[in-house]
């Protein structure tokens, strides 16, 4: 597990998310975090720093980016409004202009009526954990109120319209255009922030692309679309007779794959396919990093060609932290963030998609036949939505039971137990290869935690 030294309170896996114009994703809220970042900017050397903001498609994105840049501007930084574009872009739109950092407004695969927002530094990475913490502190620092510039000193916000268009050029440079001549392919964009470039992008790669979820109207973000609702693109994919689909996530730092039998291609298998890619081209470095949920099979069918996967927590910071201490070029998640170092600093879904489809046609693999060689053990990932997450995986019965259950998988599975760092929700993951076993242990770990839950909010209430 990564280390730090001081508690984040709230800064989740992934920013700060709420559901808009509520609790921790307030306008005012917005505005207290851009001051904050700008003063944890400021007194690290940057007097008067510039940040690149963007959003994803929500009707609440247009509020929040307003209040996060009068927060910016009053603490004496200056904007670069970027509009809607994907996380990654921004990333890419702070490295490639030399300011001092970005944030993202977007709640990434959750629902519409959620928002959020994450921070990156100068070089377009995620913020640490103890960096997080530090503009947490900020926030109830007397020094916030009294850090007010004025006349000059206060920022200014200008409009960058051309930032989603550099990024996009970028993207088509990777490989050049037009080595997938003939292919149809179903891209669904979730109504998100890759709508307005991923059709250009995927047709000036030579393919025939059908487009789903790409219209956006500010409360459709991930409604039945995207990686979250993977059958709505099987479905699409057998409705166009297409040899396989692609897709992403609000925010486009996801991408998840399908066969043209609409099974999907998950995080695992991108990172399989990659890994012998990069091998063969040698540039994969030491190993390959993935989180504690990413299937068994996947460290099987690395080993196979040599190759070492290093686990780290769940969060794509997390694999990045991994793949600097393990010198690796090529790390991700089940779910669909893949960091391709030699390209990007944080996940991005296009340019995974990209060099996905380039290693295929490199190691002349059909997308066919990956699922059945993949060979995953059978796995149960189950949400469950809880009302406190305080003590719920200390209590003494959740412990007990989660343990009973791992002496009786031995060495036939594995179990994983976590609090989810973005939603009020314990996610429970029992992978094994005998799948009577696995429904039994699933349902007994999960009944302990909805008695333990039950009981917990019932004394609370009480209490209260």
């Amino acid at each position: 597990m990564a280390e730090t030294s001081k508690i984040r309170c709230l800064f989740g896996t992934d920013g700060v998310r709420d559901i808009a114009n509520r609790g921790l994703m307030t306008p005012e809220m917005a505005l207290s975090l851009g001051r904050a970042y700008v003063l944890f900017m400021t007194e690290r050397g940057i007097p008067r720093p510039t940040v690149a903001v963007g959003r994803d498609t929500r009707r609440s994105g247009y509020m929040l980016e307003a209040a996060l840049s009068a927060g910016l501007t009053s603490a004496g930084a200056d904007v670069l409004s970027l509009g809607v574009i994907p996380t990654p872009g921004v990333s890419f739109s702070v490295r490639h202009t030399g300011i001092h950092g970005g944030a993202v407004i977007s709640a990434s695969h959750n629902p519409a009526e959620y928002n959020g927002i994450k921070f990156l530094d100068s070089k377009g990475y995620k913020l640490s954990d103890d960096d997080e913490a530090e503009i947490e502190e900020y926030l109830g620092d007397p020094l916030m109120d009294e850090w007010r510039p004025s006349g000059a000193s206060v920022g200014v916000v200008r409009q960058s319209d051309e930032s989603a268009t550099r990024y996009l050029e970028w993207l088509k440079g990777l490989f050049g255009r037009m080595w997938l001549p003939g292919y149809v392919a179903v891209v669904d964009c979730a109504n998100g922030a890759a709508s307005p470039i991923a059709a250009e992008l995927f047709s000036e790669c030579g393919l025939d692309v059908r487009m789903v979820g790409n219209n956006p109207d500010g409360l459709n973000i991930n409604e039945g679309v995207g990686v979250m609702h993977m059958p709505h693109l099987a479905s699409a994919i057998t409705a166009n007779e297409a040899q396989f689909g692609i897709a992403l996530d609000g925010d486009a730092d996801r991408v998840l794959m399908a066969d043209s039998k609409g099974r999907v291609l998950d995080g695992d298998i991108v990172l399989w396919v990659l890994a012998r890619w990069l091998q063969k081209k040698g540039c994969l470095g030491h190993c390959v990093v993935s989180t504690v949920m990413s299937n068994l099979a996947l460290e099987e069918r690395l080993a196979e060609s040599g190759i070492t996967l290093m686990r780290c927590p769940v969060g794509d910071r997390y694999v990045l932290e991994g793949m600097r201490k393990g010198n690796s070029r090529l790390g991700g998640e089940q779910s669909g963030h893949i960091i391709l170092h030699q390209h990007v600093h944080t996940g991005d879904g296009l340019c995974t998609a990209l060099n996905f489809l380039k290693a295929c046609e490199e190691l002349e693999e059909d997308l066919d036949s990956l699922v059945d060689r993949f060979g995953r053990f059978p796995q149960i990932l189950k949400n469950l939505r809880i009302e406190t997450k305080s003590g719920l995986l200390e209590n003494e019965g959740v412990r007990q039971a989660i343990k009973d259950s791992e002496l009786r998988l031995g060495d036939r599975g594995r179990i994983f137990v976590r609090m989810s760092g973005t939603e009020p929700l314990v996610r429970v993951l029992v992978e094994a290869r005998d799948e009577a076993l696995l429904f039994e242990v699933s349902e007994h770990i999960l009944d302990t935690i909805r008695a333990v839950g039950t009981k917990t909010s019932s004394e609370g209430r009480r209490q209260a």
